[in-house]
């Protein structure tokens, strides 16, 4: 029996290759669609879809998903099995002073998402959220049963914004749709735009580097093999309308992820102090019970265990470019 066809947007992204380089070793048919943009860095983009491109069952498209008329031309032309929306406008500080692309690539394109995954009958959608969601909740850890009215970023308005309209999608027309609130995700291959990244490059180039609210934050760290395997689940059960959080259901300290990174490059941080950003909450700790009950999602990399992992890809990345 041949294996499902899944269409992958933002395919080129950090979560996307690794799901995509997933699906293609289990032998699926992938099409992914990405449309490329400079947030950060195009080149770490395109080394991605390098890798992408060796697998003769993998299918690539440049464009944006506010493009109804391409992204319905794709669906026709491809007939998924099922659709992961990873495509989004990252980032939730850099949704403070950008708003409007946020409302543009999350809100208007997720609804394109959704209405082709109507008109095509598709079997199932699984999409992207986040746990900024959670917004300014103080209760630990953050359970999918908890309000989310308090909303701190615009990033996270768009999320639960996500969310809704998925789950009226479901209950109008019948859709399957799976929502995957991702908690601080990193590993090999990972975005340049996030703390670990920018810690690692400005510690190794001597440079300093910022820590906000005087390094009194917690994050639930998730490596990303733990978040691909969790999304390759909720794929396989393809819910009819459910939301999960995928993290490691461990809080761990800003000030000992730097501690990790010290230690795996062979030199001290020289740190500056800062006051809390608008927008950012001090703590973030998945509750994943229910999450290991309907996917069987079972986390295994400790920060301590994964830190070395991205660091071994980001030295072999920085020798490559040279």
């Amino acid at each position: 029996m041949p294996k499902e066809k899944i269409l992958v947007t933002g395919s080129s992204g950090f979560i996307g290759m690794h799901l995509c380089i997933s699906l293609l070793k289990d032998g699926y048919q992938v099409l992914g669609i990405d449309n490329m943009n400079d947030y950060y860095n195009v080149d770490l983009k395109n080394s991605r879809l390098e890798k992408l491109n060796k697998y003769i069952n993998f299918n690539f498209e440049q464009y944006d998903i506010t493009n109804l008329e391409k992204l319905t031309s794709s669906f026709k032309n491809f007939s998924p099995d099922k659709v992961v929306n990873l495509a989004a406008q990252a980032g939730v500080r850099y949704s403070i002073n950008n708003p409007h692309s946020y409302i543009e690539s999350n809100i208007v394109g997720f609804m394109n998402i959704l209405e082709c995954v109507r008109h095509f009958k598709i079997e199932g959608l699984i999409y992207a959220s986040s746990s900024s969601v959670y917004g300014a909740n103080t209760k630990l850890p953050f359970s999918v049963e908890d309000s989310t009215e308090n909303q701190v970023s615009i990033y996270g308005v768009t999320k639960r914004t996500n969310e809704l309209m998925a789950n009226s999608y479901s209950h109008l027309y019948n859709i399957n749709t799976t929502g995957l609130r991702f908690f601080t995700v990193y590993g090999p291959w990972g975005r340049p735009d996030m703390a670990m990244f920018i810690f690692a490059d400005n510690i190794i180039n001597n440079k300093e580097i910022t820590v906000y609210n005087k390094g009194l934050m917690n994050r639930d760290f998730t490596y990303i093999d733990d978040i691909v395997g969790g999304i390759f689940s909720a794929i396989k059960k393809n819910y009819p309308c459910e939301i999960f959080n995928l993290g490691s259901s461990r809080s761990e300290k800003i000030m000992n992820m730097i501690k990790y990174i010290e230690r795996a490059i062979g030199k001290k941080a020289n740190i500056t102090f800062e006051d809390i950003q608008l927008g950012d909450i001090k703590e973030t700790l998945a509750d994943i019970k229910y999450s290991e009950q309907k996917l069987g999602y079972k986390p295994t990399i400790s920060l301590n265990k994964g830190i070395p992992k991205f660091m071994n890809w980001y030295k072999e990345h920085k020798n490559m470019k040279k």
